[in-house]
């Protein structure tokens, strides 16, 4: 995955970063053009260009979504470069330039991945505890709609979650599976990947109930990697880059390459095993379990009461 890793990097680091730009880029990878899809959108603080990328199958195995979460792959005119934020669209695009190739050469996964990610090179900063985010120059739930594909029937969501001391160590982290409301527990087949593709002990992200309800009600988030859960009743697990300090999103020259190719890695084994449905994100029974003892918990994806 390096070089795909190494490519989007590069793809994405100056002023020129685009949706078009990254769709010529995924086709020489082996896509066809109408595999992917750029929307370019205008919001209050300036527009990005959202990518979706199909990548079909001839069998008829579950379908994946990948998603890469992020404000901005740039903060211009403030900070020059590619900044710490950008990791979820580098990973994304990188699996979805090695998933092409892989098919190209004979690799057809039994399912179809879907990858979405938008690329903004000029996104603001803002103000957040304990380092600055970016911010985005759409809200949330037009990140959404352009980026939860309602075919997806489990999401691995990219960010950056480096702004926090919540997870000290550097790589990247998995967490809870989110479905509903609902946060589940870990799913052992995941971590049992993450083991194989870091040769390490998993590392898991904390996350809490405010983490999970979407932008917009006043309350904290540790940022936006569980936001697609608010807009789905797939199962979601955030895939997150993650730092021994914090690091705010705006930082620039803050992207590790090795770290970002061990989260693609993963990303790419996910989507071979869960489109052969070999893997499982959480367990149906105890989840229909759940909804018998206690009910359903989908108000957590609304913005509360009157609100909606």
């Amino acid at each position: 995955m390096l070089r795909e890793v190494m490519e989007a990097m590069e793809l994405l680091w100056g002023p020129d970063a685009s949706g078009h730009a990254a769709r010529e880029w995924l086709i020489e990878k082996g896509l066809e053009p109408s595999e992917v899809e750029v929307t370019h959108i205008e919001g209050e603080r300036g527009g990005t260009d959202f990518i979706k990328v199909q990548i079909s199958s001839q069998g008829t195995g579950p379908i994946l979504g990948i998603i890469g979460r992020l404000g901005g792959v740039g903060a211009r005119p403030e900070r020059i470069g590619l900044v710490s934020d950008a990791d979820g669209a580098i990973v994304a695009l990188a699996c979805a330039a090695k998933l092409a190739r892989m098919r190209a050469r004979g690799d057809a996964l039994p399912g179809e991945v879907i990858v979405a990610t938008h690329i903004c090179p000029n996104s603001p900063v803002i103000p957040h505890e304990p380092v600055p985010f970016m911010g985005a120059p759409v809200d949330i739930a037009t990140m959404n709609r352009y980026e939860v594909d309602p075919k997806m029937e489990a999401i691995l969501s990219i960010d950056t979650t480096k702004g926090n001391w919540v997870i000290n160590r550097r790589g990247f982290a998995i967490t809870p599976t989110v479905k509903e409301g609902y946060i589940l527990r870990v799913s052992e087949d995941l971590l049992e990947i993450m083991r194989y593709v870091t040769n390490e002990p998993p590392a898991v992200l904390p996350i809490t109930t405010q983490d999970i309800t979407p932008y917009g009600n006043g309350l904290f988030h540790i940022n936006s990697i569980m936001q697609p859960a608010t807009a789905t009743s797939a199962p979601v697990v955030g895939v997150a880059t993650t730092a021994c300090i914090p690091v705010p999103g705006c930082a620039t020259g803050a992207n590790q390459v090795v770290d970002l190719e061990s989260a693609a890695r993963f990303c790419v084994e996910v989507a071979k095993y869960f489109t052969a449905g070999r893997i499982r994100f959480y367990d149906p029974a105890e989840f229909r379990r759940l909804l018998e003892l206690y009910g359903p918990m989908r108000h957590l994806q609304t913005l509360g009461k009157g609100k909606d």
